[in-house]
């Protein structure tokens, strides 16, 4: 058994070896709470919570760490816009994620640090820096000398010559190209002392004070959105290893949510946010939606998409129903998923071959289920339900129990009304009076509903839209 990833540092796929055995250690560039998260800000948790399940399925401890960026400049500016504290915005967004990551079934972090909260470290990193040469304070700012570190712009692969300067020049740059570890403290804005004076992290600075500080000097894998490779991780590596950290063995970067074509993002206006969507769909589906195409491939966002998925989602749990009943008793997961499975998501990550696997073994069961065979469909249950436990998908898992599927309290009304109408149903086909049978029966088909008439009584399900 060895698992392959694809690493953006090589530009190719990689034999994963841990750097101690036995132990996969991960960090996850998190949210940025300036504002409430879309569906593109929640693909990147969702594709490394699968990753992580994977490794755990075999056999790894991980130690998984996503941070929270909750100071910068666009919050500072919201602060300012709304006239409310800067960290009163970013505790609201920071629960609008945890919500997000919760309602799509992420596991919790091992650790989620936030910037704030790591100004020591930063203080630490930037002395041992400038100390070595490679940043210098200017003017309250601390700056990185990006001539001094031979290795940078490796992850992106550019030439610094070609590299122009951001915005404006700020004063007392070396070299335009040079960026900022701290900024310098600016009036209404929140700052803190330093020996260069007050001021607050710069963007870049937190991560690698915080990978080093949870994860030591030399980690598995840094993962993030594709958009971060630059400028984001480029000068997070020529911190970390300017001050001497060999910093992540791995770099994997997960594509874009779009829409028309163009990346999801608050500043284009194209944002989905998942609140909205835990509205019109169930969080199972959006999971299922969001979390099976290869996290390397772009996801253009669309309703028939949603739609398709939640079709596909419904034919995989509609298995799993009908085959527990059959069981007449809970069936537990396999102990081990089947092979062809296992072999794709070794391979990368290769959750759509993965995931052909498991609808095959759906297919396998629906058939043992038309030809009475309860040993086959128990079978296929108990590997199915294998499959999509390492995705999260397992409809049978109590994190999936009651509330969060479009309301515990609501599914308990819906279900007694449509109890009552399928009485009325039983008592017309008990008296043969089929017509009206039927009727009621397209009736609720008519609202969305999917009647299915097994030996121990009716039962009813969601169809899709």
């Amino acid at each position: 058994m060895t698992i392959r990833l694809y690493d953006t540092s090589a530009r190719q796929i990689r034999d994963f070896t841990p750097l101690r055995p036995g132990c996969v250690s991960i960090y996850l560039c998190g949210a940025t709470v300036q504002g409430a998260p879309h569906i593109g800000h929640i693909r990147s948790n969702l594709n490394f919570d699968i990753m992580r399940r994977w490794f755990v399925y075999r056999g790894y401890q991980v130690t998984f760490i996503r941070n929270v960026t909750d100071i910068d400049d666009k919050i500072i500016r919201k602060s300012a816009e709304q006239d409310r504290p800067w960290w009163a915005i970013g505790y609201e967004n920071e629960r609008a994620f945890n919500a997000a990551y919760d309602g799509l079934g992420c596991l919790p972090p091992t650790y989620e640090p936030r910037a704030t909260g790591h100004v020591p470290e930063m203080i630490e990193m930037m002395r041992g820096l400038i100390e070595r040469g490679h940043a210098y304070a200017a003017e309250g700012n601390v700056y990185f000398d990006v001539r001094s570190h031979p290795d940078y712009l490796e992850l992106s692969n550019q030439q610094l010559e070609n590299l122009q300067a951001a915005g404006d020049v700020e004063a007392g740059k070396r070299d335009p190209r040079d960026f900022a570890m701290w900024k310098a403290s600016k009036p209404g804005e929140p700052s803190w002392e330093t020996p260069w004076g007050r001021g607050r992290p710069g963007w870049h600075l937190e991560c690698s004070a915080m990978a080093h500080k949870y994860l030591g000097a030399a980690f598995d894998i840094h993962g993030g959105g594709l958009d971060l490779i630059f400028p984001h991780h480029e000068n997070e590596i020529a911190q970390a290893k300017a001050f001497g950290d060999d910093f992540a063995n791995f770099w994997l970067h997960n594509h874009w949510v779009t829409m028309s074509g163009e990346k999801m993002s608050k500043s284009l206006d194209n944002s989905v946010l998942v609140a909205d969507m835990l509205q019109r769909w169930r969080p199972i589906v959006l999971r299922y939606y969001l979390g099976t195409p290869h996290y390397r491939s772009t996801i253009e966002y669309s309703e028939e998409a949603l739609r398709e998925a939640e079709s596909a989602f419904a034919r995989i749990e509609g298995f799993v129903q009908r085959a527990t009943e059959k069981a007449g008793q809970p069936v537990e997961p396999a102990a081990e998923v089947p092979p062809a499975f296992a072999e794709a998501m070794d391979d990368d990550m290769g959750v759509p071959q993965a995931l052909a696997v498991l609808h095959n073994a759906v297919r396998q069961g629906n058939s043992a289920l038309t030809a009475d065979d309860k040993e086959t469909a128990v079978a296929r249950l108990a590997e199915v339900r294998a499959m999509l436990g390492v995705l999260g998908l397992d409809p049978l898992d109590e994190q999936w129990a009651g509330a969060g599927e479009r309301g515990e309290d609501l599914h308990g009304v819906v279900d007694s009304l449509v109890q009552l109408v399928l009485e009325q149903r039983q008592a017309a086909r008990a008296r043969k009076d089929y017509a009206t049978a039927d009727a009621i029966r397209d009736q609720l088909q008519q609202s969305g509903l999917v009647i299915e008439d097994t030996p121990s009584g009716p039962r009813w399900e969601l169809g899709s839209r």
